[in-house]
């Protein structure tokens, strides 16, 4: 009887703590979430293992806000950051092992971007959503050799697209979720160095992320 009373309570607090302010979906509806998870630079996969060792990707984190219109159509704006520390190696053709130099390479992106999209069944506490996106990735390569930065690092911002699907659970003013997105940098890279021996200039790639969702 014990256990029972206190499994019922423990699935009551826990009901309350997610249906708490819970409300139907409605037009004029405004959400932040907190981002962070994996990204992999698929699009340059073979460059991306060489400089990494073996990996093509790690950590990124970000953020986005949406208002939602007419209860499933929304509009955005997120951003994420991704950086990792490799190495500069040399590779005599795209089928020879990579040999690496010792001499510390960190890359970094910064995607900003701006989407529309559509969220299925608004009303229910499981809500799939897709967008479509567009805006500009920061992409800048620094080396160090001997201590001293050669050649300076190199910075540029690109044109990004994105395509981007995902789910929230909840229908309170805290809510939880998980995102895939799907980026595309072209023409970033390729000009020289191993990216150009495996013939690879797209920087974007595959991410996914888990989201803490806050709708005031």
């Amino acid at each position: 009887m014990r256990m029972s009373r206190t499994t019922l309570a423990v699935a009551l607090a826990t009901g309350l703590a997610f249906a708490g302010g819970a409300r139907p979906a409605a037009a004029g509806e405004f959400g932040v979430s907190l981002e962070g998870g994996y990204f992999g630079m698929t699009n340059a996969s073979k460059s991306a293992k060489a400089i990494f060792g073996g990996s093509s990707g790690g950590f990124t984190g970000g953020g986005s806000i949406r208002y939602v219109f007419l209860r499933s159509l929304f509009v955005g704006v997120g951003g994420r950051y991704f950086t990792r520390d490799g190495q500069r190696v040399f590779v005599a053709d795209a089928s020879s092992t990579p040999f690496r130099l010792g001499h510390p390479l960190t890359i970094r992106e910064v995607p900003v971007y701006g989407m529309v999209g559509w969220r299925f069944l608004p009303d229910s506490q499981f809500v799939p959503y897709v967008a479509p996106g567009a805006g500009a990735t920061s992409f800048s390569e620094k080396s160090i050799v001997g201590g001293i930065e050669d050649p300076p690092a190199q910075r540029q911002s690109k044109f990004s697209g994105h395509v981007i699907a995902g789910v929230e659970w909840g229908r309170g003013k805290l809510r939880v979720g998980a995102e895939f997105m799907y980026t595309t940098v072209p023409n970033t890279i390729g000009v020289g160095n191993v990216s150009k021996i495996y013939g690879e200039s797209d920087v974007g790639g595959m991410s996914v992320v888990g989201k803490i969702v806050l709708v005031p």
